[in-house]
């Protein structure tokens, strides 16, 4: 993921930064009714037979973050599921980290391992090589990039728009666009945004919000695969990890929710 920034900005802004240090606790989620009560979705109904998973991921990890256990799922039946890293994720870390060099080779390895571990080695990954952290100045080149790869029966998982990520959320608002150019289906996951808004905060889309359980198998697989990351959950010398426990607790719950 990109470089975050303890300072936080206004949530309006179209560049919003996230703020590491102080963002919405997973006992503050699994406090709310509302979560639990989520209306559960079949793996059928998400990704119908004969229809391609292809899963948008903004940097490596985002993947397995927001679709782990769906990509498992899939994988156990052999069904089709194609990986796009919209970036290498390079800049996650400052220049003066000892991993700085290393990060363009590295996470994309840390996420072929996440896949192998959620059963999915035979995954499609398909990479743009867009930089990291530019996302939003290469829009036009992805989308033309998008458009030669999608097929209109996909099924594309891309960050929600309002995901509090500048990256993301450009992901997400060209997946859309191309949901009404293409006719492929979108599907919006919520990555940062789980740490980003609050339960009552009035900007989650309750009513779009659906449910896709995990067994404990599933859920293995996708906590084995989250220790892929060693980058982003490791400390770097003296700097807290990218994601930190209190992060990588949203995505180890039996189940993982979707914006239809």
């Amino acid at each position: 993921m990109l470089t975050l920034t303890a300072t936080p900005a206004a949530p309006t802004t179209a560049a919003r930064h996230i703020d590491i240090l102080q963002g919405t606790s997973e006992a503050s989620w699994q406090g709310c009714q509302r979560l639990h009560a989520l209306p559960e979705l079949e793996l059928g109904q998400l990704v119908p037979p004969r229809s391609r998973a292809v899963i948008l991921a903004p940097h490596p990890d985002d993947e397995t973050l927001g679709c782990g256990g769906l990509i498992a799922q899939l994988a156990n039946l052999m069904r089709e599921i194609a990986v796009v890293a919209v970036s290498d994720g390079e800049h996650s870390h400052p220049e003066s980290s000892p991993l700085a060099a290393r990060l363009p080779l590295l996470r994309p390895a840390e996420s072929i391992a996440a896949l192998h571990c959620l059963g999915a080695g035979q995954a499609q990954i398909l990479r743009t090589r867009i930089p990291d952290g530019r996302i939003g100045q290469h829009r036009l080149e992805l989308k033309a990039w998008l458009i030669a790869q999608l097929r209109h029966t996909d099924i594309v998982f891309a960050p929600w728009r309002m995901d509090g990520h500048p990256d993301h959320e450009t992901v997400g608002e060209v997946a859309a666009e191309l949901e009404q150019e293409l006719g492929c289906k979108l599907v919006e996951v919520p990555i940062w945004g789980w740490h980003r808004t609050q339960p009552l905060g009035g900007d989650f889309p309750w009513v779009r919000a659906h449910k896709l359980n995990l067994d404990a198998e599933t859920s293995l697989k996708k906590r084995r695969a989250l220790r892929c990351y060693h980058s982003q959950i490791s400390r770097d010398g003296q700097r807290d990890p990218v994601l930190p426990a209190g992060v990588l607790a949203h995505f180890v719950r039996p189940y993982e929710v979707f914006f239809l």
